[in-house]
């Protein structure tokens, strides 16, 4: 059996993003996307996949949320028991890759952490940078989230990023576009920088 590309996201939404996000900047098909369901089933599922032997490279993309040196840590832990060595201590602005060590049957592997490896945030943060730069409906989306009076908000802060990306795509053309195909329509731009270094990451982990 040829080994895998295989990548875990934490749901539905990263799966689609992704995949989306891989057809439109050329990058050739996985094996697999795995969506997990939650941070906790990803964390516990990675593991296991560095151990099996049919896997070339796995890769994560996993949300910072709220601390992501929290997360980095978590990630840490988990390949050094694993028996990688050269883990940083940080992880790496540009993705992190960290090849096997001599004389084990570990895989090359690969860990992103949404929204760009440096800050706290989620997929939705990400996505941001895919709105137009300098757009004025995106300005009018922000302020109206933001200014939603205190005793009619049905969010919390750490929701504000899915609000503002799904209230751009209420105002599209076709509202309502999930995000996957939102980029494909173009109404979330898959050529900005920050795509850029996510698919050099991509490509570098999986066709080196």
């Amino acid at each position: 059996m040829p080994a895998r590309k295989i990548l875990l996201v934490e749901g539905r939404d990263d799966e689609h993003v992704l995949k989306h996000l891989c057809r439109q900047r050329g990058v050739p098909s996985l094996d697999e996307i795995t969506p997990l369901g939650s941070v906790e089933r990803l964390l516990e599922n990675f593991p296991v996949r560095l151990k099996e032997s049919d896997v070339e490279a796995p890769g994560v993309v996993i949300d910072a949320d709220t601390d992501i040196a929290a997360r980095w840590q978590s990630l840490r832990d988990r390949l050094r028991m694993a028996g990688y060595r050269n883990v940083p201590d940080n992880p790496v602005c540009a993705g992190t890759i960290l090849h096997p060590p001599p004389k084990t049957l570990l895989p090359r592997v690969g860990v992103w952490i949404m929204p760009d490896n440096q800050t706290k945030g989620m997929l939705e943060d990400f996505l941001r940078f895919l709105v137009p730069s300098g757009s004025r409906l995106f300005t009018h989306v922000e302020y109206s989230v933001t200014s939603i009076p205190e005793e009619e908000l049905r969010f919390n802060q750490l929701a504000q990023p899915k609000a503002m990306i799904h209230t751009w795509l209420a105002w599209q053309a076709e509202p309502g576009k999930p995000l996957g195909t939102a980029i494909t329509a173009k109404f979330l731009d898959p050529h900005v920088a920050q795509v850029d270094v996510l698919v050099a990451w991509l490509k570098d982990l999986f066709f080196p």
